[in-house]
Formats: C-alpha cells, sequence, structure tokens
C-alpha cells in the first residue's frame, strides 16, 4: 500500500481522536467538602453533623469532609475560593453569599418534630428581667449572632424597626456573640438581658440544658423564614451536582446539628429567598455592597 500524506493526516486525525477523547470524560472527585456554619462551636458542629457526612458519604460513594469556618462570611469564602463544594447556610447569608460568590441553592432539611421547611426568629428574656414585651427593650443591653445572620440578626431588626423601635438608638448597649447557642448562655447567665434565637435552636438549647425553658420569656416572633439552604458552587460539573442533589435527596431520619431530628431533605431554588432580599430592603441594605 502507498503511504501517502492524505493517509497519513488521516491516521493522525484519527488517532488524536481516539486520544483526546478521555480528556472530555471529567474525573470523579476524590473528595467532596460541606462548609458548615458555626451555630456551634466547630468540634460540635463537626460531631452533630457527622450522621449528615456518613449518609452523604454513603450515597456518593466517594469521601466527604465536613468543614467549620469561624463565622458566617468564612463559609461563603471558602465557596468563592472553591475551598468547598457544597454549604449549609443561613437565609441571609446566602442571599449575601449569591452577590460574591457563584452559588445556588437546592435543596433545605424538613425537621421532624414539625414537618415543615421553615423556622422563627425570636428574641427572648429572661422571665425575671421584667421584659414583657418589645418595648421593655428600650435601654437594656441586648445581643445579635452574627451580621450575617438571618434568624440572628436579619430579622429580628428589621422586626423591630417595623414596630417602631430603632436598634441604632434604643438599646442601652449591642454585642454579637457569633453564635445562637452563645446568646442562650448570655441570656441565661444574665451576661445581657435580651438576646435573639433561631426557635428550633432554642429547642435545642433547651434540650442539652444550656437554658431551662421555665425560666425563659419569648418576648418577639417572627414570621416564617425558609429554612437554611444547602447550596452548591454553579461551576461543578453537571453530572457531580445531579449526584449530590440525589444524596442529599436521599437521606432519611438522620440527627443534625440545630435542625435536630430530621425527616428528609426537600428541592429549592435561588427564588425562595427573594423574601430575604425584600427584607434587606426594610434595612437599607444594600447587599452587592456588603462584605
Amino acid at each position: 500500500m502507498t503511504i501517502t500524506r492524505r493517509t497519513i493526516l488521516k491516521n493522525s486525525l484519527a488517532a488524536g481522536t481516539v486520544l483526546a477523547m478521555p480528556a472530555l470524560v471529567q474525573a470523579q472527585p476524590k473528595q467532596i467538602r460541606v462548609g458548615l456554619i458555626p451555630s456551634e462551636d466547630s468540634r460540635a458542629m463537626l460531631e452533630s453533623s457527622q450522621q449528615l457526612l456518613d449518609a452523604l458519604e454513603k450515597n456518593l460513594g466517594i469521601k466527604v469532609q465536613g468543614f467549620v469556618a469561624s463565622d458566617y462570611n468564612g463559609v461563603i469564602e471558602a465557596m468563592r475560593s472553591s475551598h468547598v463544594d457544597v454549604a449549609y447556610l443561613g437565609p441571609f447569608s446566602y442571599v449575601l453569599g449569591t452577590t460574591v460568590a457563584p452559588i445556588e441553592a437546592f435543596a433545605t432539611a424538613e425537621t421532624a418534630k414539625s414537618s415543615r421547611s421553615f423556622y422563627r426568629s425570636q428574641i427572648i428574656a429572661r422571665k425575671d428581667s421584667g421584659i414583657r414585651d418589645w418595648k421593655d427593650l428600650k435601654g437594656r443591653t441586648f445581643a445579635f449572632v452574627d451580621p450575617s445572620s438571618t434568624s440572628g440578626h436579619l430579622f429580628p431588626k428589621a422586626g423591630l424597626i417595623k414596630l417602631g423601635f430603632d436598634p441604632e438608638k434604643d438599646f442601652g448597649r449591642v454585642l454579637f456573640t457569633g453564635s445562637h447557642d452563645a446568646n442562650a448562655l448570655a441570656v441565661a447567665n444574665k451576661r445581657v438581658d435580651a438576646a435573639t434565637i433561631a426557635d428550633r435552636i432554642f429547642d435545642a438549647a433547651v434540650q442539652k440544658k444550656l437554658v431551662d425553658r421555665a425560666d425563659i420569656h419569648v418576648v418577639w416572633e417572627s414570621d416564617p423564614i425558609p429554612e437554611s439552604p444547602t447550596c452548591w458552587r454553579k461551576n461543578l460539573p453537571d453530572d457531580l451536582k445531579k449526584q449530590i442533589k440525589s444524596a442529599f435527596l436521599n437521606i432519611r431520619d438522620i440527627t443534625w446539628a440545630d435542625q435536630g431530628n430530621l425527616n428528609r431533605f426537600v428541592e429549592t431554588n435561588d427564588q425562595a429567598y427573594d423574601i430575604i432580599r425584600e427584607t434587606a430592603k426594610v434595612l437599607n441594605l444594600d447587599l452587592t455592597k456588603m462584605k
């Protein structure tokens, strides 16, 4: 057979096609990292999330590692820098995160206690504090959780503003403790007169005997807040996203951190959190300029 330039070119192209094909197949990652917001201290958060991490690892068939940052923004930054692939964020920290990182909500937890995918923000005080309603908060020491916390800052602050209370002027002293559990303890130990907390985390704090429910009065409670979303980096491969979503939606009956007993995960999307964006407007917050 006469070997011509055309034959060599044809054979080279065919070989090149075969050699290039494996490069088109995206390798399965060896590990998925899951970011967790610090509703408790980092060690406790990882321990209380172990059932979730184990279930994900079993459903995915690859190693799953938990990551807890020192604050909400730390988890967002970890997503932005591709340090974590999936994250559990508060509703407000998620909406804030969408302005600085390519992230998208895809699932949310449904708790066994209420079979609901929402929760509420509360303001609590000791019964012996003399605080009976929101008007009694004037001049008192007060604790929020984190500037990026939905139930620990955004919703109670907006709720008080709607009632005519000015959180910037009417409190005696304000501090941010960094976690809901710390707020519960601050009230119980009389470090502050009142504080914000998510209702389900307050229930968990009572269960853990951090506070005695008989000593505590709920001063204010918010309307329903969409449950904290689980989100992924948008730039993950589509096939991997499908696997991750399936892994979450097939989880049943576990105990997970501040969620407590969890029935399952259900699908959600970015639009479900527009109520958070609307609440931010009450506070005149420009989410695109927040760090």
